[in-house]
């Protein structure tokens, strides 16, 4: 199990049309025929092989498709231009109008706003509840309940989901169990574990480069077609379409990913001790501390680590605020969104990546005005990092604060 998708990764082999070792990007929007029967058959979806419109599917996001497929162990995948072009599509295609959802309430900012506002032009209603609760979540499943949705590792918070125990209650009730697997590729499968339907934000590790944006959907085959079917399917219908160019240059940089997750992981934990025994608030899976490290450990595949990200508790936005500026003007990351880069990127989640969630609601789930989310990057040296962090939260007189001593 713990080598398998990182082998199954290895056993794919594409060759390009002249004998390259990557295979060729096709660069066309349309493609010719040279029979109207075979454009016929090719777009009621019955001509394996034949490509006939970009947005309907191109080779090269084929092949990605088929890696992300093998990395989370499902009979298929559908890349898209987005996170949140796989997020909506998936919605769209499980939810009617009147039916009803049941969410974490600890997602990433632009799928609970989804969820929350944007859902109810459609009369689709979502209960967020804490999913480390499994009664909460039963509780809040109602006969017009299409899904339960979570995120394997929630931002910002990091609260790990009990994918196994989701499951059990997603197929007692015969509703699918859909995951965001974005902050644990490798790491943790869902699918493994029971989950239905995985979703990635390709943009964040997957990627690796911080230079695209792009998303996918892993789950059956008939599911994956159905999103792509010309007459009702959302992935299909509204049109996130993920460039070949961009497919092609995901897959060459998912090669890397087992070796950057397992570096990611390494440093991440590093720093999450050495600031945990500083005495400064960490939230990190990987600490005997977090509330979700035993459950992390019993689902995890071990050799990949616990993650890259570590969310800090600094006491206010303030502190938040003057921290990343310096660490930021001592070269030690960027001041940015989003996750997975080789440069370590830190934010602070209440008013950037989570800001769509009402103050109030940040609050009662924990997310105070001083936390600050790291996606800590591939460092070399992290001693080196650690000890550069550390001074610039000495100069700033956060270490040592009363506020910030671990309760």
């Amino acid at each position: 199990m713990s080598k398998k998708a990182a082998n199954d990764l290895q056993d794919l082999q594409h060759f390009g049309e002249y004998g390259g070792v990557n295979p060729s990007i096709s660069d066309s929007s349309t493609y010719t025929f040279l029979s109207a029967k075979t454009m016929f058959d090719t777009f009621e979806g019955n001509t394996e092989g034949c490509y006939l419109y970009s947005r309907h599917s191109t080779p090269s996001n084929l092949y990605l498709g088929e890696a992300l497929a093998a990395l989370e162990g499902t009979e298929a995948a559908n890349v898209t231009a987005s996170g949140m072009g796989a997020i909506t599509a998936v919605i769209l295609q499980l939810c009617n109008a009147g039916d009803h959802i049941v969410s974490s309430r600890t997602i990433y900012g632009g799928t609970y706003a989804f969820m929350k506002n944007f859902l109810k032009k459609f009369n689709i209603e979502t209960s967020f509840v804490d999913i480390t609760d499994m009664d909460a979540v039963a509780k809040a499943i109602t006969p017009k309940t299409k899904m339960i949705y979570c995120e394997s590792v929630s931002n910002p918070l990091l609260e790990v989901a009990d994918i196994s125990a989701l499951a059990k209650i997603s197929h007692k009730n015969e509703i699918p169990l859909v995951v965001d697997n974005t902050f644990s590729p490798l790491t943790i499968r869902p699918a493994s574990l029971g989950a239905t339907i995985v979703i990635h934000s390709l943009t964040k590790f997957i990627n690796g480069t911080s230079d695209c944006v792009a998303g996918v959907v892993c789950g059956t085959t008939d599911f994956c077609l159905g999103l792509k079917d010309v007459n009702n399917g959302a992935g299909m219908l509204l049109g996130s379409t993920l460039d070949s160019q961009r497919g092609a240059s995901i897959l060459k940089n998912m090669r890397t990913l087992h070796i950057r997750i397992q570096k990611h992981s390494e440093n991440a934990l590093f720093l999450a001790e050495k600031f945990e025994a500083d005495g400064l608030k960490v939230i990190y899976p990987g600490l005997s501390s977090h509330p979700g490290h035993l459950k992390m450990k019993d689902q995890m595949i071990p050799q990949y680590g616990f993650g890259g990200l570590i969310s800090l508790d600094v006491g206010s936005l303030e502190n938040a605020n003057a921290l990343m500026e310096l660490m930021q003007d001592n070269k030690l990351g960027y001041l940015a969104v989003s996750l997975g880069f080789y440069k370590t990127l830190f934010s602070a989640p209440g008013s950037s990546t989570s800001s769509e969630i009402p103050e109030e609601e940040q609050k009662e789930m924990g997310l105070g005005d001083g936390l600050i989310r790291f996606s800590i990057g591939l460092d070399n040296d992290i001693q080196r990092t650690y000890e550069q962090m550390k001074q610039c939260m000495e100069q700033l007189e956060i270490l040592g604060s009363k506020t910030l001593i671990s309760q």
